[in-house]
Parts: C-alpha cells; sequence; structure tokens
C-alpha cells in the first residue's frame, strides 16, 4: 500500500516542485527588467502579461458572479496586486532569498493564527528568531537595507490577505477566479508601472523577457498547482512551499549571483523549520474535512 501510495505522489509533488522552481526563476528573470523598467514596470508586465494568458486560457466571461463573489474576487487581486508591488520593490534593495523568507512570514502568521498549543508556541518562538537573524543588526550584514526588509513584510502581510481573500473568492469557483483575481491586479498594478517606465513598457525588445517572467512567474505555476492540488494531501503541500526561501536562494545565486552570509542562511532555515513544524502540527491538530 505504502508504495503504491508513494508512487501515486510522485507526479504531484514533482509537478509541486517543478512549479516552485519557475516561480523563483521567474523572480530572477523579473529582477534583471529593473534597470530598463524598474520594479513597478516589472510588476505591471508581469501581472498584465499573466492576466492576458489566463483569460485567454480560462475565458471567464463565460462566468457569471453575483456581488458577493466579485467583491471577494476584487479584494483577493487587490491583495495579489499589492503583495507583487511590495515584493518586486524589496528586491530592489535585497537578495531574493532573504525577500522570500521574510514574505514568508506571512502565510506562516496566517497559519499560526489563534494558535495556543507550546508546540505552536515554539514555532512562533522559531520563526521570530529567524526573522530576527535576517535584519542588519551587524556592519557584516549591511548589504541588507532596512527599507528592503520592511518592503518584504508588506508584502508577506499582503500575501496572508491573499490566502484569506483567496480562499473566500475561490469557494465554489473556479479557475476563472484566479484569472479575474491576476486581471483585477495587473489593473492595480499598471499605473505604477506607468509612472516607473512609461514608454518603455511597450519596448518590443523588453517582450521575450517580460514574457518569460509571466509564464514563470504565473500562468506555468499556476497550471502546474491545478493538476497537482487535487491529487496530494494540503499538509503535504505546506511542507513543499516551505522550500522556497531555499529555492530563491539558489536562483539568486546562478541568475543574480546573489551571494547570502551564513547568519543569513540560519535566518532563512529557521524560518523554513517553523513553517514545515507549524504545517506538520497543524495538520494534526486539525482534521481532514471530506
Amino acid at each position: 500500500m505504502s508504495s503504491v501510495r508513494s508512487s501515486t505522489l510522485f507526479l504531484p509533488v514533482l509537478l509541486v516542485t517543478l512549479g516552485m522552481v519557475f516561480t523563483q526563476t521567474g523572480a530572477s528573470f523579473a529582477k534583471m527588467l529593473f534597470p530598463l523598467v524598474g520594479a513597478g514596470g516589472a510588476t505591471a508586465l508581469r501581472l498584465v502579461l499573466a492576466a492576458i494568458i489566463l483569460i485567454l486560457v480560462f475565458r471567464p466571461w463565460r462566468f457569471r458572479l453575483d456581488a458577493g463573489q466579485w467583491r471577494a474576487v476584487l479584494l483577493y487581486g487587490g491583495a495579489m496586486g499589492a503583495m507583487n508591488l511590495f515584493f518586486y520593490a524589496a528586491l530592489e534593495h535585497i537578495p531574493l532569498g532573504i525577500a522570500v523568507a521574510l514574505e514568508f512570514t506571512g502565510p506562516l502568521a496566517v497559519a499560526l493564527f489563534g494558535a495556543r498549543k507550546p508546540l505552536d508556541v515554539f514555532w512562533i518562538i522559531l520563526a521570530v528568531g529567524g526573522f530576527a537573524l535576517l535584519l542588519p543588526w551587524t556592519p557584516t550584514s549591511a548589504e541588507i537595507s532596512p527599507f528592503g526588509v520592511v518592503l518584504a513584510l508588506c508584502a508577506g502581510a499582503c500575501w496572508a490577505g491573499y490566502i484569506v481573500f483567496g480562499q473566500r473568492a475561490g469557494t465554489g469557483g473556479g479557475p476563472h477566479i484566479a484569472a479575474l483575481g491576476v486581471a483585477t491586479a495587473a489593473l492595480i498594478a499598471l499605473p505604477f508601472g506607468i509612472a516607473t517606465a512609461g514608454a518603455s513598457l511597450i519596448d518590443p525588445a523588453l517582450l521575450p523577457l517580460a514574457l518569460a517572467v509571466a509564464l514563470f512567474s504565473s500562468a506555468i505555476p499556476y497550471a502546474l498547482d491545478m493538476v497537482a492540488l487535487p491529487h496530494i494531501p494540503s499538509r503535504l503541500f505546506g511542507i513543499l512551499m516551505s522550500g522556497q526561501p531555499a529555492l530563491a536562494a539558489l536562483s539568486g545565486l546562478v541568475f543574480l549571483h546573489e551571494t547570502i552570509g551564513p547568519v543569513q542562511l540560519a535566518g532563512m532555515a529557521a524560518i523554513m523549520a517553523a513553517s514545515v513544524g507549524a504545517t506538520l502540527t497543524i495538520a494534526r491538530q486539525r482534521p481532514t474535512i471530506a
């Protein structure tokens, strides 16, 4: 039975892992756009192109939404747009791996909200300790901008809102909800992109890299998750997602030549461990509802 279970999980685990690799590779590509269009421009290009792709694929105009569903979609898309704007702005000031680790405090806070058991408190302490190690306390961490840290934490807060509002918007919905959410996020990010980059946003020379960012950061990971999620336990998905900071650090090293010191690596590892621990603990405390 266990071997059958393992073979059944292999493909969805592989798809989720590939999705994370694509996501962080896309973030590295986006940072390459910064010298050309700035963080706001890169955000706008990513979301606008991703929205076009998702709308063409899932054709949300075929579905009717009531007022409550539209309100949920707008909140979901608003949180998504703000999350991307803050995250890409943070990447202008701090390495990719550290930005993702700090942003990860958002979903971790959602997971631990209302925690009361001693073990839950331990994960909170571990996460706070990891966060403290990522702060620029010493001259050796001078390359970590405090402003970048604040921006990444704001992105994490928006990620928490994205989770909460996304659950509400997705209840009884489908892929068309995600397409509408990304389109809403694109509309929010576009004015910032225009203010940052102006006419450079429509430079045809930028299209290949911008399209790669949209595909790698949004369209491909979303499609892979859509295939994998129905066949993978939520606990295992949460554990896999905890590897995002490590993949981000690796992507930053390979594509952007960003290095991270041992203290910061320890902080990232602590946040990842807290996320894995919280995922396992919460999965035991809350029985799965069929």
